[in-house]
């Protein structure tokens, strides 16, 4: 795109344009645009320069309307080169900074939070993506009984990541029982990635409990269940039928396509992962950008952010035509309060390198 084409009342008669679909959804007029006070030509001349702005790709005629709708081009132009900073209220900024620094301790807890607070604020679809660890491996076992057949697994990671389940049995163990279980996990499940956890290792345990074996199998169900979440990496979704109240989403089939896409995790994994020029900078992707028929009215936008070094990312779907500035000036003020308060020596615990 070259930006030199876009004259000064060009680029004015455009972002006006964006601003007003933006605001109502419906296509936009010339006798519309010369009540704006801003725009100081003739209706005529307003005219002339959609018509031109239609030729350039900006522009698109839906129907046999007189008005005009932003192209993806549009879209991209503006948030590119048009987008204002939109400033955030101080009830605002104070709900941020309240949420994060006194009702967050796990990360899990804390995308969760996020991917809210972005959807409340902007009234879309809040999104939090979250990197998989890797093979992980467990360095430690403990456990505590809760009760006659139940007890708390606690399993300490590489990086001091700890993560617990609680184990349900089938028959009655006792304080002695769970000590010994926990001393053979110990003996021969530490420093194994997940799909180094065989069936002669688990055979080995059950013979070691001799008639208390029932509890291997659970127990392991519980590790693997554990292990693979940390593997994974996963994407958290927020308000997703917010959606439903903006008429891009009125066709039922397009909803749906985009609902299953939605369901298809890898999909927004593969975006978010992408490499970009800089990893500060606001990521957008309008419509079929993506190559995504089923993104066709919708725009995706997230910021990565970096915890513990750790690369995650805060963002939010939404129609094509949402409010640009509004939402990059969220995303900007929840990644910068998130570097605020999780600094290295303010993480959760086990998220350090």
């Amino acid at each position: 795109m070259d930006d030199k084409r876009l004259t000064p009342r060009k680029m004015q008669i455009l972002k006006a344009i964006v601003d007003a679909h933006i605001a109502g959804g419906e296509p936009v007029g010339s006798k519309y645009l010369s009540q704006d006070d801003k725009i100081s030509c003739s209706p005529a001349t307003i005219r002339n320069e959609m018509a031109e702005l239609e030729e350039m790709g900006y522009l698109v005629q839906p129907h046999t309307s007189a008005g005009r709708v932003p192209s993806e081009l549009a879209y991209r132009y503006y948030v590119d080169a048009l987008v204002h900073q939109y400033a955030n209220t101080r009830a605002e900024i104070a709900e941020i900074n309240e949420v994060l620094r006194y009702k967050l301790t796990e990360m899990d807890e804390i995308l969760e939070e996020v991917s809210r607070l972005a959807s409340s604020f902007t009234d879309y679809t809040g999104i939090a993506f979250k990197p998989g660890v890797g093979k992980v491996r467990i360095v430690q076992f403990k456990s505590v009984l809760l009760s006659a057949r139940d007890f708390l697994l606690v399993m300490t990671f590489e990086g001091d990541i700890v993560k617990t389940k609680t184990v349900h049995l089938s028959f009655n163990i006792s304080e002695d029982i769970l000590r010994r279980f926990t001393e053979a996990l110990n003996m021969y499940l530490i420093n194994l990635p997940s799909d180094s956890i065989t069936m002669p290792s688990i055979m080995r345990l059950e013979a070691i409990m001799g008639s208390a074996g029932g509890m291997v199998h659970p127990t392991v169900k519980a590790i693997y269940e554990t292990m693979n979440e940390l593997d994974t990496a996963d994407v958290k979704l927020e308000g997703i039928t917010k959606l439903l109240q903006y008429p891009e989403y009125s066709d039922i089939s397009d909803f749906r396509n985009l609902m299953e896409m939605l369901e298809e995790k890898e999909r927004f994994l593969d975006v978010i992962t992408r490499e970009t020029s800089d990893g500060n900078d606001i990521n957008v992707y309008i419509g079929t950008e993506d190559e995504s028929d089923a993104m066709r009215n919708t725009a995706l936008i997230f910021k990565k952010v970096r915890i513990g070094g750790k690369q995650y990312a805060v963002g939010v779907i939404g129609p094509k035509r949402m409010n640009y500035s509004r939402v990059i000036e969220m995303l900007n003020g929840l990644a910068t309060g998130i570097d605020r308060i999780f600094s290295d020596s303010a993480l959760p615990s086990g998220y350090e390198d």
